[in-house]
């Protein structure tokens, strides 16, 4: 009588791709429920193409720099602007929340509801270099706000990213289409201001 054959293990086994998981994204009313319930009491959170995204604590260096970046920009950007500092911005089903946004208007414009533009974001970036690097750049490529600057703790330099295009292998399919680093002993001039020169010096610490 024959033996029964040992059951053999498949050499796919284990190997397989896993298939993909459903994942749920929420939308931006789910999103400010959410907040107003105190799901996200303590943390620091933002919502980027329907998922919320846990940020970094915010370290005293980085808060002081976005403090004194924003005292700066409210003396150029002072008619016509409004600067504002972690405030949320409404670009499609996303919320991010750049440390500086200067938008057009006044407070009194957005009473009802978040800008959806600004003519220049400002990331101040220390542990957050990489996200917003990628992430954060792409988000505001493609929704088209023309000048995006990395205030870059870690290299103390900044960095200019002006001119939003369609870009494959992109976060979200747009990037910049111009790129510069400037140091300390430079200046930089703003699209939506051309006339002020701001010392790079000023912007770091």
């Amino acid at each position: 009588m024959a033996l029964p054959t040992p059951l053999q293990e498949s050499p796919l086994l284990g190997q397989e791709p896993l298939p993909p998981v459903p994942r749920l994204k929420i939308t931006r009313e789910m999103y400010r429920r959410m907040a107003e319930l105190g799901l996200f009491e303590g943390k620091r959170v933002e919502l980027i193409e329907g998922e919320v995204i846990e940020m970094s604590p915010v370290s005293p260096r980085h808060f002081a720099s976005g403090d004194r970046i924003q005292r700066l920009f409210n003396t150029i950007f002072h008619e016509g602007f409004w600067v504002r500092f972690q405030g949320p911005l409404t670009l499609g089903e996303s919320e991010p929340e750049p440390d500086i946004a200067v938008v057009p208007g006044t407070p009194e414009s957005y009473e009802e509801a978040h800008p959806t533009t600004a003519v220049l974001v400002v990331e101040i970036a220390d542990a957050s270099l990489h996200y917003d690097r990628t992430y954060k750049l792409s988000l505001y490529a493609r929704a088209g706000i023309p000048e995006y600057w990395i205030v870059n703790l870690k290299e103390r330099v900044l960095e200019v990213y002006r001119n939003p295009i369609p870009l494959g292998e992109t976060m979200f399919g747009h990037g910049y289409k111009l790129r510069e680093i400037l140091r300390p002993g430079e200046t930089v001039h703003p699209l939506a201001k051309p006339d002020a020169a701001i010392a790079v010096s000023e912007l770091l610490p």
